[in-house]
């Protein structure tokens, strides 16, 4: 029964960790990012940032549910890559640890604890450091 159990549990956990396929919308592919964003400083440094990213057509940060929404050209990048320059900019993306040395040179306002938010989980690709 505890064998069971604990298989049971270990799916219901990696079905909640999966990362969203993105989905085909008018003008290309939409992929929702699960970041560590917490405040709007982080919204606006995430979405200014993604604007310039080539591909990305759309960049949203929704700073209840911390969900980056991103429209993309499928010929120009893809959700791995968005996902990979999310962490370049400091912070976490689905499973992708942020970049150390990025996330230190965020404002103190975006580091964790801040305004009274908890310290995020530490994704499963860890890189180190943060």
């Amino acid at each position: 029964m505890k064998l069971l159990l604990s298989i049971l549990a270990s799916m219901i956990l990696f079905t909640s960790m999966a990362q969203k396929e993105p989905l085909e919308v008018d003008g290309g592919f939409k992929v929702e990012i699960k970041t560590s964003a917490i405040c709007e400083m982080c919204q606006y440094t995430l979405e200014k940032d993604l604007a310039f990213e080539k591909g990305v057509k759309e960049a949203t940060l929704n700073l209840d549910d911390k969900v980056m929404s991103i429209v993309y050209n499928p010929k120009k990048t893809d959700a791995q890559a968005l996902r990979k320059r999310i962490t370049m900019v400091g912070y976490h993306a689905d499973t992708l640890a942020r970049d150390a040395n990025a996330y230190d040179k965020l404002p103190m306002c975006c580091k964790d604890g801040s305004h009274g938010t908890p310290i995020p989980q530490v994704p499963l690709k860890a890189k180190g450091g943060n």
